[in-house]
């Protein structure tokens, strides 16, 4: 029974390490650069390793001799394959080792034929990148900007970014960065400012209340005035010049030279006109939130205008520090208290504490009592001169 488990025994061993040359034989074989001759080398190995064995039990005194020959032999025509074995995960650190480069698309046949004016063969060159690998970012813009500015065939230009945006989940800055470059082509190559406002809207119906529909938004707000300042462009009619004030360094004033500054009322107006019909246009609220601190004195206007922009969703953090920051600098301007400015200091920190912003706001609080000291003080110092010069002014009660 002993002997019986002690053959099944080495028996089950030769079948695993059999199992186990095969395994090491076939990965090799996979790996090796010349497999046939890793094939060579096995018929060679095996034959002789069986020979030297049975003619050693023989031998007598010989056959540590000629095992001893044997395994110089072998060593020579294995020790290249054995140290590449142990250096391998060293050198994979540096070189990835045997594994195979990931599959990327190369577009620089078809870039270098677009520098040789080869528009066509360079849309070929695209195209059968694109078979490989459909909707690749890099490859469709490529594609679509050849046939654009180089074709001047912005229809298809427009097909090709419409059908990478209709895949089931684009990724969505690359939606953005497709509708806002087909924009750009509707305003640059054709002035037609009605498909890129369709454009940019794709983004704000696909992607709501998102920091992407937010930009879209604010960029549809200013067509209006990119439009104007294109057509004017396209339109330019000859002006003329008014004849230069002569003699300008003998006149007593040159006040009436000034050029004229913009009624802050009428862009008042015109601001809270565009915001009904633009709400999310966040550089005109700032700017009306300016004039009502500055023109009308009213900082629970201007405060509320900047609490909308600052309590926005998804607003980038950058902006919402600089409308925290302003809002701080117009209480300090017109005369908030210390509580009142101390709480929109705080809320910077408390929502930048790892960024810059959140650093420059703890540094602010710390001199926020001298800063409104040294504003008070300025105030009453021009007070005081105003009052003092009253009686120099003509028509005074002190020179009637």
């Amino acid at each position: 029974m002993s002997q019986a488990i002690k053959m099944t025994v080495e028996i089950a061993l030769s079948v695993v390490g059999l199992a186990c040359l095969i395994w090491l034989t076939i990965r090799a074989l996979k790996r090796a650069e010349d497999p046939a001759r890793i094939i060579f080398k096995w018929a060679v190995t095996i034959p002789a390793v069986i020979f030297g064995l049975w003619l050693a039990r023989g031998s007598g005194i010989f056959g540590p001799i000629l095992i001893a020959v044997m395994g110089i032999i072998l060593s020579i025509m294995w020790t290249p394959h054995i140290s590449e074995w142990i250096s391998r995960p060293l050198s994979s650190l540096y070189d990835g080792g045997t594994e195979p480069p990931e599959p990327k698309p190369y577009y620089s046949i078809a870039q270098a034929k677009r520098q040789r004016r080869e528009f066509l063969q360079a849309v070929v060159a695209i195209r059968e990148q694109l078979a490989r690998f459909p909707n690749d970012f890099e490859g469709v813009m490529l594609l679509a900007a050849i046939q654009a500015e180089d074709l001047q065939d912005l229809p298809s230009a427009e097909i090709t970014l419409n059908h990478f945006c209709e895949q089931p989940e684009p990724p969505p800055r690359q939606f953005a960065a497709a509708m806002n470059q087909l924009a750009d082509w509707h305003i640059k190559l054709v002035q037609d400012f009605d498909s890129a406002r369709a454009a940019l809207e794709k983004i704000t119906a696909r992607f709501p209340d998102t920091e992407l529909s937010l930009r879209a938004a604010q960029r549809i707000a200013h067509l209006g005035g990119t439009e104007k300042r294109v057509l004017a462009s396209l339109d330019r009619q000859p002006v003329a010049m008014p004849e230069g004030v002569k003699n300008v360094g003998l006149l007593a004033s040159s006040e009436h030279l000034r050029p004229t500054e913009a009624d802050p009322t009428k862009l008042a107006a015109a601001y809270v006109k565009h915001l009904e019909e633009h709400p999310l246009d966040t550089e005109a609220r700032e700017k009306l939130a300016v004039i009502y601190a500055e023109h009308y004195q009213r900082l629970d206007l201007a405060e509320g205008e900047l609490n909308q922009l600052i309590e926005t969703p998804n607003q980038p953090a950058k902006r919402v520090a600089h409308w925290l920051n302003l809002l701080a600098d117009l209480q300090v301007q017109h005369g908030a208290d210390y509580e009142t400015v101390r709480g929109t200091l705080e809320k910077i920190v408390g929502r930048f504490p790892d960024l810059a912003a959140g650093e420059m706001a703890r540094t602010r609080l710390g001199r926020l009592k001298l800063e409104l000291k040294g504003r008070k003080q300025t105030r009453d110092v021009k007070l005081g001169v105003y009052e003092q010069n009253i009686g120099l002014k003509q028509g005074s009660p002190r020179q009637l």
